[in-house]
């Protein structure tokens, strides 16, 4: 699990309300009786489309609103892009992605488009609890299963990297893609590859998607580049 420090949804101890919006009805249903068994949150209102979510969204000022992956990647992407114009209102509503299977990809663009947790339809109900849990709190939730691969385990140094390894490493956090890399740096596109294949090497990290998470884990969501 990954927390990342916020203002708390919480006050003292009243029951978070947890929202949903599901493709398959009978999820909705099982999220209920698993919300039930517990004493701080409660099932407060299912839903089966992104445009009842964003009714949910406008009606409601505080709580957490589990959102199907399965609605469409891109699907979500857009409608998440429209959730800051509720969130400028004191909208304290905060949104769980989760799903069959995500990839790292994936949670990367949900997390940088606003998205407080990434959880999986397979996880327990033990963990599904934690994930809503940490979220009321005021705190990100990812599970460490879906970016175990790309992610190494102890904290490297970045002292490890060169000046430039450093910048690159910082560019390609910031979602640049080589060529972008490049031209901001004033280096060929050939020798961004070979800063990132020694980066790689050194911080036992996989892939770029592997580093920006590490950045997320470490920082915070970052806002989603172009």
């Amino acid at each position: 699990m990954i927390a990342i420090n916020e203002n708390s949804l919480s006050a003292g101890n009243a029951q978070i309300p947890v929202y949903i919006c599901d493709t398959q009805p009978v999820t909705i249903e099982g999220v209920r009786t698993l919300i039930g068994s517990a004493s701080d949150l409660r099932f407060a209102e299912g839903g089966a489309t992104l445009n009842r979510a964003t009714e949910l969204a406008r009606e409601r000022n505080s709580g957490i609103l589990m959102v199907d992956k399965a609605f469409g990647m891109q699907a979500i992407l857009e409608w998440m892009a429209g959730w800051a114009e509720y969130a400028a209102n004191a909208n304290r509503v905060s949104i769980v992605i989760w799903g069959v299977s995500v990839t790292e990809a994936e949670a990367l663009r949900f997390l940088q488009a606003g998205a407080r947790g990434i959880l999986r339809k397979t996880a327990s109900l033990a963990t599904i609890l934690a994930c809503l849990r940490t979220v009321a709190a005021g705190r990100s939730w990812m599970e460490d299963c879906v970016f175990r691969d790309s992610v190494r385990g102890d904290r490297y140094m970045r002292s490890e990297l060169t000046a430039r390894e450093q910048q690159v490493l910082e560019l390609v956090e910031q979602g640049c893609k080589n060529k972008e890399i490049a031209q901001e740096l004033g280096i060929r596109p050939g020798t961004v590859k070979i800063h990132l294949k020694h980066i790689f090497e050194k911080t036992g990290i996989r892939g770029r998607y592997g580093l920006a998470l590490n950045s997320w884990r470490d920082k915070g969501p970052m806002p989603l580049s172009a």
